[in-house]
């Protein structure tokens, strides 16, 4: 399983400081290659070593004369490891570094950085969506503090609703001042999340309005939905179930924050498995619905999690670690075939996989190496569904095969334009033909055939 992730910025006190971090992290990377990170560092100048006052000088981006002689010489080696990652040509020299500094920030952005060490600099006026954590190895206080955590501030969708703040040194005191001077002194609350405990067991806020923690909601969906019950019937409980399940993925996703919330789960990773499997298949129920029938059309008021559920991927090559497993066994241990169903279900981007995935294992009984059989199966199969749509659809065969290969490429189906119309057969468009009706038809078709096929292989 591949967990998506965000990334950091580290602040730290002192260029030697800095220094002294992108070595141990360089150090510890080459003993353990298989943990690399991109990490980066990037500082303009020498003069504000350990400060004391906590307040943020602004760093010129522009200019590294300042650095004495050996900060600069460390600097131009780590900017070297940089231009070996990313392929660039960088240093600390006038123009270079400039553009360091913008090819840094829009890295960052891109989350093509993990982590970057700073003194100073990103830590006012820069934003990116993408940071969700600032570790704090430095002095900070009022509006330099703000500043500085604001940077991981910005909501970027369901999975990152708030940041993270790691301190290696005792700010809380300084933290609560910078909020009472800059914000409502009753604003902590607000500003800061609550404790571990509040979130897992449910706490009473200052009005006395009771706010149900983890456990609660688990307790509710095993007694409301027990896994016993095979389907869950009936509009108003599928609503019911559809919102408390939502509930509790947005829950884990803020509990993950917590070192605690690690083995305190409750649901067993089976369990939670077909519970996501349930609401996916809600889910896709309800996207065929239409509106104005004699059902109450409710998906206007209901949020799919979906960013929540994709943020623990689980991929192919998962799947066929247990699909070699199965093979294994000589196809006799039913479990592991029920696990795979389960993990398949639980995936939205192996849900669409699923028919092409069950086929294949139909057919691994001889076989003696799954993972070549499971590539020469999917080329194969790749080609078959392919020449069917085409001459289903009767379509251009080398136009189809370009526009499907940039459509991988490019990871989406380009379905603006006319690079559709390119594909199609000759048909009226004035009347008879129906070009509108055909047209989607074919992009339909190579939507799902490209759904089925993407990111595997």
């Amino acid at each position: 399983q591949r967990v998506s992730g965000f990334n950091s910025i580290f602040a730290v006190s002192s260029v030697d400081a800095a220094k002294l971090y992108y070595a141990e992290f360089q150090r510890q990377m080459t003993e353990n290659p298989q943990k690399r990170l991109k990490v980066a560092v990037i500082y303009s100048y020498g003069a504000n070593e350990e400060e004391t006052d906590g307040i943020l000088d602004e760093e010129n981006p522009e200019d590294t004369s300042a650095l004495d002689q050996s900060s600069r010489d460390f600097l131009d080696a780590a900017i070297r490891d940089y231009n070996g990652i990313f392929h660039t040509n960088y240093s600390t020299d006038g123009d270079k570094f400039q553009n360091y500094y913008k090819d840094v920030s829009l890295r960052m952005k891109n989350k093509e950085l993990d982590l970057l060490i700073v003194v100073n600099m990103f830590l006012t006026g820069f934003d990116a969506t993408t940071l969700n954590t600032l570790w704090v190895d430095k002095n900070l206080k009022m509006h330099g503090l703000i500043q500085a955590y604001s940077r991981t501030n910005r909501i970027l969708n369901s999975i990152k609703v708030f940041g993270n703040i790691v301190c290696f040194r005792n700010l809380q005191k300084r933290t609560d001042d910078a909020i009472s001077l800059f914000g409502d002194k009753e604003a902590g609350g607000i500003v800061l999340m609550r404790g571990y405990k509040d979130y897992y067991f449910g706490y009473e806020d200052a009005d006395g309005k009771y706010h149900p923690g983890y456990q609660d909601m688990i307790e509710e969906l095993t007694t409301k939905f027990p896994l016993e019950e095979e389907r869950i019937t009936g509009e108003q409980r599928q609503k019911e179930f559809i919102v408390l399940f939502g509930a509790i993925l947005r829950m884990r996703n803020l509990l993950t924050s917590f070192d605690e919330f690690a083995g305190s789960e409750i649901l067993s990773e089976r369990d939670f498995q077909d519970y996501l499997g349930r609401y996916q298949d809600l889910r896709d129920e309800w996207k065929n619905r239409k509106p104005g029938g004699e059902k109450e059309d409710i998906t206007d008021d209901i949020v799919f999690e979906i960013e929540l559920i994709k943020q623990v991927e689980i991929n192919i090559d998962y799947i066929l670690l247990l699909v070699q497993k199965y093979h294994d066994s000589h196809c006799d241990d039913k479990e592991v075939l029920i696990t795979i169903r389960k993990a398949v279900d639980a995936s939205p981007e192996l849900r669409s996989k699923k028919a092409l995935i069950e086929t294949f294992i139909a057919g691994i009984n001889d076989v003696s190496d799954v993972m070549l059989e499971w590539r020469t199966f999917v080329a194969e199969e790749k080609e078959r569904q392919l020449v069917a749509i085409i001459q289903e659809e009767n379509l251009k065969d080398d136009e189809t095969r370009r526009f499907m290969e940039s459509a991988f490429r490019d990871g989406s189906v380009k379905t603006t334009g006319t690079d559709i119309d390119r594909l199609m057969p000759p048909i009226s468009r004035f009347g008879g033909g129906n070009r509108a009706a055909k047209k989607q038809t074919i992009i339909d078709k190579l939507k799902g055939f490209f759904d089925r096929f993407f990111g595997i292989g």
